[in-house]
C-alpha cells in the first residue's frame, strides 16, 4: 500500500481522484492500493522556552539558544495556558498509522521550501524511518499530476532544501525570540516584537517615511514657450532652472519680445523595447498593487485560490523564466486563449508566429518557472481571481511577442539665447504593447506625443511663453509595490530590471512570506495603510528609533543571511555553519537590544488590566490591549460607529463601566445612547436605563 501525504485536504481529493483512492475515510481517502491523506498547514512546530524549562522574560536567561530544537503540535489557547489543538491530534494519529501500515510514502506537499518543512516536521515529530518519494510538480492539472506520479524523485534528492528551510525557521525563532523579549526588557512596559525579517522591513518604511517628512523643498522656475509647425502645436521647457524669480522673470521678458525660436539640433532614433519577463509572484504583486491597489497578501491569497483551482502554475516562484520543454507547450497554452475574449484576437494574431524566447532560460528556473496558465479554461470564478488571471495571461502573451519599436526624436532649440528642449516618441510597432495597448511609462510629463518633422536651421514662430514654478519632491513613502522592491534589492535604487534579476538572490524575506511579514507589521500596529501609501505608527516609530543603528535592523546583513540560505538549498553551504552565525548574531543583539532606551514607550496612557490583575492595558488608536499576551482582553475602541475616548476606556477599565454615552448606531442605522461595561468574562456590553444588557 502507497501512502500520499499532501498540504491540504482540496488537494489530496485531486490526487486521490487520479490514483482511484475514492473511498472516504476519517482523515483520508482510500482505494486502489492507496491512501491519501493530508496535513492542513503547519502541524508541527518549535517549540517555546517554556518547553525547554526556560522562563520567559527574564534578563538572566537571555539569550536561549537550544542545543535541538523540540517539536510540538500546533497549539490552540486554553484560558491562560497553550494546548495541543484537538483536531491536529487527530490527524497526526491517522497520518502514523498509515505510515505504519504502508508499504511506500509518496510527499505531496507543495513543491516549495515551506511545503518541504511542512513534511519533513511530520515525518521527525512521528519518528518515521521509513524512505520516501517526492512528487514535484509545478500545477495541479490532472496532466501534470499523473506526469509527476510517473517521474517521482527521491526525497533524498531534497535533503538541501529542507535543510534550508529548516535553517531559515530556526533562525527566526532564535532570533525573533531573543531580539523580542530583550526589547521587552529593555521597555519594562508591554511586549515588543522583533524579527529577522520583519524589523528590517520596518526600518526600510520608517527610514523611508521620516526622510520624506523631513524634506525641504527647493522652489525653482523653468520656463515653457509654446512654438507650432504644420498647424501641431507643441511646447519646450527650458533647459535651464533658475532659483531666483527675478531672474526666471528677466528672461521670459526677453522671449517675450522675440519673434522667432531656431531649430538647433533635432536628433532622431529608433528603439527597441524588449517584451517584460513572465510574473514570478513578487512582480505580480507588486503590479496588483500599482494597477489595482491589492495588498500582496490578498494577490497571494488569489493567486493560490487559482493555483487549487489548477488555472494557473505555482504562485510562490522566485522565478521569471521557464525551461525550454515548457516552452514546447506556449503555442498550444497561447492558442487556447484565442477563444478567450479578453485577448482572443491577439493571441489569434501569434498563431504561427516565432515566440521571442527572452523568458526561456534553463539555467534561471529555480525549484519552479515563472507563472503561466494552464490548459485548464476558466469557467465562473470571482472578479478578483479573474483580474489576477487576466493580469497572468496578459503577461504570458506580453512575454512572447515582439519587441516594441519606437521613434524618439529629442530636439533642441534657441531663442534669444535660452536654450529650450523637447522630446517626442512614436511607436512604430506596437508588438508586445499591442496585448494591453499599455503606455509609455517613460515619458517625462513635459514630453510631446507627437512632434511634426523639425529640421535643424529652420525656424518656427513663438505662440506664447509661460514661467513655471516647480518645487523639489522627495522620494515618495513606500507603498506595497515599492516596499516589495526594496525588499527584493535589500532597499537598492534599481530601475534596470537585468540588475534588479542579478542581485534578488540577496533580497530580504523570499517571494513566498513577503506579503506576511508585511501583514505581520499591521498585525503587530507597527504600520498603517493611507490610501496606498505604508505610514508607521507611533508604535513603529518607537521600535525603529530605538533600533534603527543595531544590527536587528542592517538590511544588508540580513540580506547576506538570506543568500546564505540560498545558498544552503543548493548544497553550497553547510546548514550547521550558518546555524553557528546565527547563533552569534542572536548573542549580540540581545545584548545590544537589553542596553537599549525606548524613547516614547512610557508615554501611552496604560491601566492595571482588571481581568488578569497583573498585566498593563495599554491604549492604542484603534484598540486597547492587554500587555499580558495569556490574558487576551482586548477592548475596540469602535463600539456601532463611535469611537471610546481615553477617559471612557480607562472609566471601564477601572470602574467597569462608563457613563451614558451618546449617539451609537445600531444595525438598523438607528441612534441609541448607553452605557457600556464589562459582562462576566470581560466582553464589552452595552447597559441600558433599564439595566438590562445587550451583545452588539
Amino acid at each position: 500500500m502507497k501512502v500520499i501525504i499532501a498540504e491540504k485536504p482540496s488537494v489530496a481529493r485531486d490526487i486521490a481522484a487520479i490514483v482511484g483512492a475514492n473511498n472516504r475515510k476519517d482523515g483520508y481517502l482510500e482505494g486502489n492500493e492507496h491512501c491519501v491523506t493530508w496535513a492542513f498547514g503547519h502541524l508541527i512546530g518549535l517549540a517555546m522556552p517554556e518547553q525547554y524549562g526556560i522562563t520567559g522574560f527574564q534578563r538572566e536567561n537571555l539569550p536561549i539558544l537550544p542545543v535541538e530544537f523540540k517539536l510540538i503540535p500546533r497549539q490552540v489557547k486554553d484560558g491562560k495556558e497553550y494546548k495541543n489543538d484537538p483536531g491536529v491530534m487527530k490527524q497526526l494519529k491517522v497520518i502514523k498509522e498509515l505510515f505504519v501500515k504502508c508499504d511506500r510514502i509518496i510527499v505531496a506537499t507543495d513543491a516549495g521550501r515551506e511545503g518541504e518543512l511542512i513534511f519533513r516536521l511530520i515525518y521527525n515529530y512521528l519518528e518515521c524511518n521509513k524512505a520516501f518519494d517526492r512528487l514535484w510538480i509545478s500545477s495541479l492539472t490532472d496532466k501534470a499530476i499523473r506526469e509527476g506520479l510517473q517521474n517521482l524523485r527521491p526525497g533524498s534528492e531534497y535533503d538541501n532544501l529542507y535543510l534550508s528551510a529548516k535553517a531559515r525557521s530556526q533562525a527566526d525563532w532564535v532570533v525573533g525570540m531573543n531580539a523580542s523579549q530583550a526589547l521587552s526588557i529593555s521597555a519594562a512596559s508591554g511586549v515588543w516584537s522583533l524579527g529577522r525579517v520583519q524589523t528590517p522591513t520596518l526600518a526600510m518604511i520608517c527610514s523611508r517615511y521620516l526622510e520624506n517628512k523631513d524634506f525641504k523643498p527647493q522652489t525653482y522656475f523653468q520656463l515653457k514657450l509654446h512654438t507650432s509647425k504644420d498647424a501641431t502645436r507643441f511646447a519646450a521647457i527650458s533647459t535651464e532652472r533658475y532659483d531666483a524669480r527675478q531672474d526666471a522673470d528677466t528672461i521670459l521678458e526677453r522671449i517675450h519680445s522675440a519673434e522667432s525660436v531656431s531649430v538647433l539640433n533635432v536628433e532622431t532614433k529608433q528603439a527597441n523595447q524588449e517584451p517584460p519577463l513572465l510574473y514570478d509572484l513578487t512582480s505580480l504583486q507588486k503590479e496588483a498593487n500599482r494597477r489595482h491597489s491589492f495588498s500582496a497578501d490578498k494577490t497571494l491569497s488569489v493567486a493560490q485560490s487559482l493555483y487549487e483551482a489548477k488555472l494557473i502554475s505555482y504562485p510562490r516562484t522566485g522565478s521569471r523564466y521557464i525551461s525550454d520543454d515548457v516552452f514546447a507547450e506556449m503555442p498550444a497554452l497561447i492558442g487556447q486563449l484565442s477563444g478567450y475574449a479578453p485577448f482572443g484576437s491577439y493571441a489569434k494574431s501569434l498563431s504561427g508566429q516565432t515566440l521571442n524566447k527572452r523568458s526561456v532560460n534553463d539555467k534561471k528556473v529555480t525549484d519552479h518557472h515563472a507563472l503561466i496558465i494552464t490548459e485548464n479554461t476558466p469557467g465562473d470564478i470571482s472578479a478578483d481571481q479573474r483580474i489576477i488571471y487576466d493580469m497572468i495571461a496578459a503577461r504570458m502573451l506580453e512575454a512572447f511577442s515582439g519587441k516594441c519599436t519606437k521613434e524618439n526624436t529629442t530636439v533642441s532649440l534657441d531663442a534669444s539665447g535660452v536654450g529650450f528642449t523637447v522630446k517626442g516618441s512614436v511607436i512604430l510597432v506596437p508588438g508586445w504593447r499591442a496585448v494591453l495597448n499599455t503606455p509609455d511609462e517613460e515619458k517625462g510629463e513635459d514630453d510631446a506625443s507627437v512632434l511634426p518633422t523639425l529640421y535643424n536651421g529652420e525656424t518656427l514662430p513663438i505662440n506664447g511663453a509661460d514661467l513655471l514654478e516647480k518645487q523639489t519632491k522627495p522620494r515618495p513613502l513606500h507603498t506595497e509595490s515599492s516596499l516589495l522592491s526594496s525588499m527584493e534589492t535589500c532597499g537598492k535604487e534599481l530601475t534596470d530590471e537585468a540588475e534588479r534579476e542579478a542581485i534578488k538572490e540577496s533580497g530580504i524575506g523570499t517571494p513566498a512570506t513577503r506579503a506576511s511579514i508585511i501583514e505581520t507589521l499591521f498585525s503587530r500596529e507597527y504600520i498603517v495603510r493611507e490610501k496606498k501609501s505604508l505610514i508607521p505608527t507611533n508604535k513603529g516609530l518607537v521600535v525603529y528609533l530605538a533600533v534603527q543603528d543595531k544590527k536587528i535592523a542592517d538590511v544588508s546583513m540580513t540580506g547576506e543571511w538570506e543568500s546564505a540560505l540560498n545558498k544552503i538549498s543548493v548544497g553550497e553551504m553547510d546548514a550547521d555553519t550558518f546555524h553557528r552565525g546565527i547563533e552569534v548574531y542572536a548573542a549580540q543583539i540581545t545584548a545590544e537590544l537589553l542596553e537599549t532606551k525606548i524613547e516614547g514607550v512610557n508615554k501611552r496612557e496604560s491601566c492595571t488590566c482588571p481581568k488578569c490583575k497583573s498585566g498593563q492595558v495599554m491604549l492604542y488608536q484603534k484598540v486597547a490591549k492587554c500587555s499580558d499576551e495569556d490574558c487576551g482582553l482586548v477592548v475596540f475602541r469602535n463600539k456601532s460607529g463611535k469611537d471610546l475616548t481615553d477617559g471612557q476606556i480607562k472609566d471601564l477599565l477601572t470602574k467597569g463601566k462608563t457613563g451614558v454615552i451618546k449617539g451609537f448606531k445600531s444595525k438598523a442605522d438607528k441612534p441609541f445612547d448607553a452605557a457600556v461595561a464589562f459582562d462576566g468574562d470581560y466582553k464589552v456590553t452595552f447597559v441600558f436605563d433599564n439595566s438590562k444588557k445587550r451583545k452588539r
